[in-house]
């Protein structure tokens, strides 16, 4: 069943001695597009996570959140820039020298300045370190493929109900355009007789009129297209594969069909279900723009 591209999934476990989250979530994008957000010793796991979350979604723009905290101690060493803290120290005490003022700073506010204090992580092993990160990963994203489909399946029960009013109207146009060509039949017949009054009708000139305007507002050809679209629209509808951007092109193809069968109708009430069939399709292409 179609997926929505809107989605959220977030997972958190201990594992080794590490805490890993992530969190992933996404909104409607008419390609692929990844973001990511790891801590900047870990930018290694950038391109890893996006190649995993991209094997599993196709299509969305999708922000994920990596954390990683150590809770081994040794795993870091917090070490001084001495260099940097010399260099703030000669600066601040020269302010004070040159506007006669108290030296007033102690280490923890050269600690505040920023690249004092530089946080060292200890060696580890990359390798490890993305196969934890891919565990937690893999549960995050399982959450948020399944936000998608409770989405998708709400998006089916809409556009489906909405397929089965357009097959209705279709049915409608099948059933009235014969009787206009009837009507029209009549009509002219009459109009004749208005004209020329009891001469003999020229039955073979009536005959090749009404022949012409049924040729005109045929739309035979037209509601056989429209209903072999909507079977394969439902096909869609059912498919586990990511058929958003096929479905547009066939709601474009709806669309050209029901404008074609608008153009040939001489007739209000087909002419009132073709404006019923636009409005409904409009509405199922907006819910197409959310399906993977």
């Amino acid at each position: 069943m179609v997926k929505s591209m809107t989605g959220f999934g977030r997972a958190v476990k201990e594992i080794d001695g590490y805490i890993i989250t992530v969190e992933i979530k996404s909104v409607n994008h008419r390609y692929f597009e990844f973001y990511s957000r790891c801590p900047r010793q870990y930018g290694f796991i950038d391109e890893k996570i996006k190649s995993f979350v991209n094997s599993k979604v196709s299509r969305g723009k999708i922000e994920c959140y990596v954390g990683i905290e150590a809770l081994n101690n040794d795993s870091a060493d917090v070490v001084v820039n001495n260099t940097l803290a010399s260099a703030y120290v000669k600066a601040l005490s020269e302010i004070a020298q040159n506007y006669d003022l108290k030296i007033d700073f102690g280490a923890s506010t050269i600690s505040r300045f920023q690249d004092v204090l530089v946080v060292r992580k200890n060696e580890e092993d990359e390798e490890k370190i993305w196969n934890m990160v891919k565990e937690v990963a893999d549960e995050a994203v399982s959450k948020f493929i399944e936000m998608r489909s409770v989405e998708g399946k709400k998006m089916y029960d809409d556009i489906y109900s909405r397929t089965e009013f357009i097959l209705d109207c279709v049915s409608f146009i099948e059933e009235r355009s014969p009787q206009t060509v009837k009507e029209y039949n009549e009509k002219l017949i009459a109009r004749v007789h208005e004209i020329i009054g009891d001469a003999t009708l020229d039955e073979a000139r009536i005959i090749q009129e009404v022949a012409v305007y049924a040729d005109k507002v045929a739309v035979a050809e037209e509601t056989v297209r429209l209903r072999s679209h909507i079977e394969q629209l439902r096909e869609f509808l059912a498919s586990d594969e990511a058929v958003g951007r096929k479905m547009d092109f066939l709601v474009q193809e709806i669309n050209r069909e029901i404008n074609t069968t608008g153009s040939k109708c001489c007739d209000v009430e087909i002419a009132r279900k073709v404006v019923d069939l636009k409005a409904e399709v409009e509405k199922i292409r907006e819910q197409i723009q959310n399906i993977e």
